[in-house]
């Protein structure tokens, strides 16, 4: 695009036409309301098995009426204590832990993900990418048409002219079309979710209350905000249309069952226990407080910030009050091998996996405790543990790490530097990891599938960096 600028008006014009493309194309790309921290490499990510299996209980129903259950679409969580969630592609719906934290009932935050998962059904995300690909386009004829008649102008009048109006003209407008074309792919997600809502038998009130509610957190910014320069419709106003929505729906006055309200309030509860500081907790969990999710932020506290002895009593108490939750029992094998008891974890770590109906990141977990106890004879337990693992959760660098450790323990050099290399790559480190490969290819038999996957690392082409223009 700037070289056929450049070659259209020459040499000494072609740096003013190429920042002009690329203000076009920042404008196109800034309307499309992609958070940052998605758009950048390494979005700081929570891991939980009990707020992950939660997290799928509420998709599941959305994902069955919408038509997407065979897209294994996946919840991913943001450490971020905002209230937000968003999609950057078809396959994943990240929330950040500040909606997960703030969200009183289970239908507030399934609300926001009928929301997301009104904007994968309808295809938004690619048909957003076709608009700033036609954006481009036009921004770039528009740019043409403007320089050119600049460059009219400036010859009959034998100055300069205006140039900067006659280049940015056209941007403006479309800038306005594109976020016109956002705003009522908005409207549609929210006509979406409650569709999803209706289909599942469940109320879109906890959508409305959340729409309604940061609406009114709002109002004071947006008071004077023009309302064609915005992304989203202004919240009075999309509130407004939600509320004609959501109040005809005949589940507006249905409320989440107790057990799901209950597994809503330790999932916040667990939250708040280990992202909040110790004093926080206190206060937001006072010890008057004697209900179940209350006494497992405690615990968690306990054992992050005081007496590890403490926490286990407390822990096992949550046990006793409810025997099945495998999650307690993930957070004793937590709390003892963080606390340096690896072999007294492995009994509850391996309950909880018993009891879990997914569980991956415990299983991943338990792999660590067999590791750490530095004893061979665990070693080929972890190994079976980790790779099963790193099967069905292929992006872990924790699980390739911690198998990687487990071959070392047999002595196993060659599968040790194959996981180490999948570690390096899951976390982006593409040098080390096609290092770590070569080296394993030498000492594996060739043509077996470890050596496949390590030839397949050693010699995968690195991801180009874009050159400046």
């Amino acid at each position: 695009m700037t070289t056929r600028a450049a070659t259209i008006l020459r040499t000494s014009r072609a740096t003013l036409t190429g920042r002009a493309v690329a203000l076009v194309t920042a404008a196109a790309l800034a309307s499309a309301s992609l958070p940052a921290p998605a758009r950048a490499q390494g979005v700081p990510t929570i891991r939980d098995a009990e707020t992950e299996q939660l997290l799928r209980d509420y998709m599941r129903p959305l994902l069955r009426v919408a038509g997407l259950t065979q897209q294994n679409i996946q919840v991913v969580i943001v450490n971020d204590g905002s209230f937000n969630a968003f999609v950057v592609d078809a396959r994943r719906i990240f929330v950040n832990a500040g909606a997960l934290m703030q969200a009183q009932t289970p239908n507030e935050i399934i609300g926001v993900l009928a929301h997301e998962t009104g904007h994968i059904a309808g295809g938004h995300l690619s048909r957003m990418r076709e608009q700033l690909a036609h954006a481009q386009t036009a921004s770039i004829i528009g740019l043409l048409l403007g320089v050119g008649a600049m460059v009219a102008a400036s010859q009959a009048r034998g100055s300069s002219g205006n140039a900067g109006a006659a280049i940015l003209a056209p941007q403006e407008a479309i800038r306005r079309s594109l976020l016109s074309y956002q705003r009522g792919q908005e409207e549609q997600a929210d006509k979406a979710a409650v569709k999803f809502l209706n289909a599942t038998g469940q109320s879109p009130k906890g959508m409305y209350d959340t729409f309604k509610r940061l609406s009114d957190q709002m109002m004071f910014q947006t008071r004077y905000a023009n309302p064609y320069l915005q992304s989203h419709p202004m919240p009075a106003d999309r509130v407004e249309v939600l509320e004609g929505l959501a109040k005809t729906s005949p589940y507006w006055n249905k409320k989440d069952s107790p057990e799901l309200q209950l597994r809503h309030d330790l999932m916040r509860a667990k939250l708040y226990g280990f992202l909040d500081r110790g004093g926080t907790i206190a206060r937001r969990y006072p010890m008057s407080d004697q209900s179940l999710p209350a006494r497992y932020a405690r615990a968690i506290a306990t054992y992050r910030h005081a007496d590890l002895r403490v926490a286990i009593a407390q822990i096992d108490a949550l046990i006793q009050a409810r025997p099945n939750d495998p999650y307690f029992y993930e957070l004793k094998g937590q709390a003892l091998m963080e606390g340096g008891h690896p072999l007294q974890a492995i009994p509850a770590l391996r309950k909880a996996a018993q009891l879990a109906p997914e569980p991956t990141l415990i299983n991943i977990m338990l792999g660590q405790a067999l590791v750490a106890t530095n004893d061979p004879r665990h070693a080929d337990e972890a190994i079976g543990l980790l790779s099963r693992a790193v099967a069905r959760d292929t992006e872990s660098p924790e699980a390739y790490s911690q198998l990687a450790m487990a071959y070392g323990r047999k002595g196993d050099i060659a599968h040790a530097d194959l996981a180490s290399a999948q570690a390096a790559f899951a976390r982006g480190d593409y040098t080390t990891a096609r290092q770590l490969a070569a080296r394993a290819k030498t000492r594996l038999k060739v043509g077996t599938p470890a050596w496949v996957r390590a030839d397949d690392i050693a010699t995968v082409r690195m991801p180009s960096r874009p050159q400046p223009h």
